[in-house]
């Protein structure tokens, strides 16, 4: 579990996050969502260490991150595994290599111990035989479950993913959801994914936290967010005509 208390992040004097708090289950698939700048990307960050609060903390399973020396960070991020917005594959590398990168980084286990690992990890997001190519011979959605494989190569409890369907077309995005859910119910993950895909948010929205200029102004599931009386969240959610469309439905 992930648990942020009064989180506040300035920039240049400027106040980006707002004593943001919000806590995240395993087990469980949490949504950040809000319009570009609102703050929701600060927020992963500070949660995986790469941007430092000014006041506030984060707590994995009641570890205060928060105050970790760096070198005591750098050993916790094992547990972590992060899913980029551009897959981040490195392109001289196979996939083979992309997926054993954080062993080579993190663990002393053998070349053998590597592959096995790796060829599990891509089995399970339905990736065989692509070993030796390399990311330019991939499509973007077997790309993204290559990301997903790497970012689940050392078993973590808790997996970040920053606009995990960034480019990619529904059909695909939707194939992308339900493997990342599938794999934070089966490996019981703390997931958190920032989005502004509202597909993404009615498929698989377990826990959602809506960010309005740095203030956490709404929590809930992908069903009462079509019921809010959040009037900055029904901006933003029935700008999206499918959100419109399923809250008739469901109104009928």
């Amino acid at each position: 579990m992930i648990e942020v208390n009064g989180l506040h992040k300035e920039f240049d004097g400027r106040e980006v996050l707002k004593g943001i708090n919000i806590s995240f289950k395993p087990g469980e698939c949490s949504l950040i969502i809000g319009a570009s700048g609102s703050g929701k990307t600060v927020l992963l960050k500070c949660l995986v260490g790469l941007y430092e609060p000014e006041k506030g903390e984060i707590k994995y399973d009641s570890h205060d991150f928060t105050k970790m020396p760096l070198s005591v960070k750098k050993d916790f991020r094992k547990e972590m595994g992060m899913l980029f917005q551009q897959s981040a594959l490195f392109d001289f590398a196979t996939v083979e290599e992309n997926v054993m990168f954080p062993m080579d980084f993190f663990t002393d286990w053998s070349y053998e111990q590597k592959l096995e690992r790796a060829n599990f990890c891509l089995k399970r997001v339905n990736l065989e035989n692509v070993n030796k190519l390399y990311p330019a011979q991939l499509s973007g959605g077997m790309q993204k479950r290559v990301g997903i494989a790497r970012a689940i190569a050392l078993n973590p409890k808790y997996l970040f993913c920053d606009e995990p369907n960034s480019g990619l077309d529904p059909t695909t995005s939707i194939v992308i959801d339900r493997l990342i859910q599938e794999i934070t119910q089966e490996y019981k993950i703390t997931t958190v994914i920032n989005t502004h895909d509202m597909n993404s948010v009615m498929e698989i929205g377990e826990h959602i936290g809506f960010i309005y200029k740095g203030d956490l102004l709404w929590q809930g599931n992908s069903r009462q967010i079509l019921h809010s009386d959040c009037e900055q969240l029904n901006d933003f959610v029935f700008a999206n005509n499918l959100a419109r469309q399923l809250k008739k439905n469901m109104d009928r």
